[in-house]
């Protein structure tokens, strides 16, 4: 090994050194990132602009992370100066900022090919759940070689590099530990007044504008915009008019007493088409990331849901419909309270949110029994809370008997025995006379998507296997209902929670919003084709009204079928925790932090977007509807009880 503390072939000062080793780093993390993304999907000016962009952001970011080698520099003993051991120990640190750098770069590739995006609140949120994530990590990827890896790599630029330098031996001066101080505090000063997380948005296309951003910087942004407060960071309109416009799209949102109180609401049994007779009990399938395209129902011609496309010939499939956002809390939330996504965090992991007047809230008020069922472990993202406090009886993996599952990952046990047990907790809680509503949650479409062997014909470890193993499952499910006495009686709702994947080239790709959605009761509903635009928060009101039970008239969803017959205009509403849509007549309007908004025309056909005027009437629309969701929910309006007016 050559001798790194003598043959000063160049002499280079640390902190200059260290920040060579970021940028070299970042922008070698850039390019993986562009490549993986595909370059055709960025014209050059584009590309060359995440690059220059991207750099601003890596000096911003490192303007933070340089103070403590500044300080270090400025502040240590002029005695020890042409110590060995603190040359040791430079290269040490040297090598541990290398190694956190090449470790951050590998996580976040892996996390762009999940998300397409650089770390964002959703690895913000993440880290609350650290089994979870660390467990999943380590099923999906070999952690230990990784590791060893990068270890191995940084130790072979380093010993390149020690060929070639050697650090200042000599003691500051006080006028230059002056200006290493001077520094440590003018840097993030200036990087926090000149730079912010919005000059990402240079140009229209997302992937550029992810690009161009930096993983630890908007790390930070996402850390401080947990929560967005839409009356401080949106654009908003006042508040009467806003009801006004509400009320005219068909959204009376009477507070909850009154809702249970009023018989107008509840379609007359003379007009509940096209069911030919109300469901008693309703068993609602939330699949995980079940993209509408991975479907033969949809147009996939690979063959990955079998048993989901026969069972579409004998249900009424929903053509059009939107998920609220791209993660499965907001799934949680538009079944469960049928309000359009507010920026921020989802309600379902929000404190002080039991108690809400949710769908489950309303049915156990009207005498059924209610259930929660999820095949993962409910502590995550809040769900056991959440639905425990609004009336829900909630059963996860930890109550299942270890005998009764075929396999389990860190995300859940495999479909097959959730929906075991799920089978045993209704016929073991629920009695003939007394209606059921089952919402149950599955997990074996995730990373690292393993399941039971010998079920189906494609591998573990991939989506498309995971896709299969779970209509082999709901095939199974439902197949074994079909013998119990309750199933005549019964409708079964199958619908995702959000797509696979929200990557686009603008920031909300309605294509990748596009969820399936099935209501199969072969007793009660004819076949058949339902071609209206639906919101993924229409959902709940829907089956409250076909139920026979009161409360669709508290919410913001649309009842789908009376709305059909009083032809109230369709609309959908889609999101990341930031950026809030609203799709009506092919147009998009989309509210963005800093009061902005933008307008898109969408294709209706291939659901591509294109940069259009803005509609006044369409953005108040969406204004009205997200302000005052994100109002109703600060303010308790949502509770169980609450007096709106």
């Amino acid at each position: 090994m050559p001798n790194l503390f003598k043959t000063p072939s160049r002499t280079l000062p640390y902190y200059t050194f260290l920040t060579g080793l970021a940028l070299s780093v970042w922008l070698i993390l850039r390019l993986a990132l562009s490549m993986h993304a595909g370059w055709e999907q960025m014209h050059t000016a584009e590309l060359l602009g995440a690059l220059a962009v991207g750099i601003w952001f890596d000096l911003a970011a490192w303007c933070y992370l340089l103070v403590p080698a500044l300080m270090v520099s400025a502040l240590i003993p002029a005695r020890w100066s042409n110590k060995n051991w603190l040359t040791y120990a430079r290269w040490l640190m040297a090598f541990l900022l290398m190694f956190a750098l090449v470790f951050g770069a590998v996580s976040e590739f892996i996390f762009w090919q999940e998300f397409s995006t650089r770390f964002n609140f959703i690895a913000v949120d993440y880290l609350v759940y650290t089994h979870e994530v660390v467990g999943n990590i380590r099923e999906s990827y070999p952690v230990p070689l990784i590791l060893l890896a990068i270890a191995l790599f940084v130790i072979l630029i380093l010993f390149m590099l020690g060929k070639k330098l050697r650090f200042e031996m000599q003691p500051h001066s006080i006028n230059k530990r002056l200006r290493l101080l001077a520094l440590a505090f003018l840097l993030p000063v200036l990087s926090y007044a000149f730079a912010n997380v919005e000059q990402m948005q240079f140009s229209k296309n997302a992937y550029a504008n992810e690009l161009a951003g930096n993983g630890i910087f908007t790390f930070a942004a996402a850390v401080r915009r947990n929560e967005l407060d839409y009356d401080q960071f949106y654009k908003t309109i006042p508040q009467a008019e806003a009801d006004k416009l509400l009320k005219q799209s068909g959204v009376l949102r009477l507070p909850s007493s009154k809702a249970l109180n009023t018989e107008a609401q509840i379609i007359k049994s003379a007009d509940i088409a096209p069911f030919k007779r109300r469901p008693k009990n309703v068993v609602l399938i939330m699949v995980e990331s079940l993209s509408a395209d991975y479907m033969g129902s949809y147009g996939n011609a690979e063959n990955l849901t079998p048993y989901l496309d026969k069972l579409a010939k004998e249900s009424l499939v929903f053509d059009k419909v939107f998920a609220t956002g791209t993660r499965t809390v907001r799934g949680l939330d538009a079944l469960s309270i049928a309000i359009p996504p507010i920026p921020g965090q989802a309600i379902v992991h929000r404190p002080d949110s039991d108690h809400l007047a949710t769908l489950g809230e309303f049915l156990e008020a009207q005498q059924y029994s209610t259930f929660f069922i999820y095949g993962g472990y409910g502590v995550f993202d809040s769900m056991n809370s959440y639905f425990r406090g609004n009336d829900y009886k909630v059963i996860d993996r930890t109550d299942f008997d270890k005998s009764t599952i075929q396999a389990e990952n860190v995300w859940g046990v495999d479909d097959e025995s959730l929906f075991n047990n799920s089978l045993q907790t209704i016929d073991s809680n629920v009695k003939p006379t007394i209606p059921f509503f089952a919402h149950i949650m599955t997990t074996s479409n995730h990373r690292p998507f393993t399941f039971p062997e010998g079920k189906i014909d494609l591998p573990q470890g991939s989506r498309k296997g995971a896709v299969k193993y779970t209509d082999y499952a709901i095939g199974k499910f439902i197949e074994s209902a079909k013998t119990k006495p309750w199933f005549k009686d019964t409708l079964f709702v199958i619908v995702a929670d959000h797509c696979s994947s929200a990557a686009g080239k603008t920031k909300l790709p309605v294509d990748r919003y596009h969820i399936p959605l099935f209501f199969y009761a072969p007793d009660l509903l004819p076949a058949g084709h339902y071609s209206r635009m639906v919101s993924q928060i229409d959902i709940a009101p829907t089956l409250l009204d076909v139920m026979g039970a009161k409360g669709s008239q508290h919410f913001f969803g649309q009842s789908m079928f009376d709305a059909q017959q009083k032809k109230v205009p369709s609309r959908a509403f889609i999101s990341n925790y930031q950026e809030l849509g609203y799709y009506k007549n092919d147009m998009l309007v989309v509210l963005s932090p800093k009061q902005k908004a933008e307008a898109y025309q969408v294709d209706p056909l291939t659901l591509e977007s294109t940069p259009a005027p803005m509609n006044p009437l369409l953005l108040n629309e969406a204004i009205a509807h997200y302000q005052t969701a994100a109002r109703a929910y600060k303010h308790g309006e949502l509770k169980e009880g609450a007096n709106l007016y």
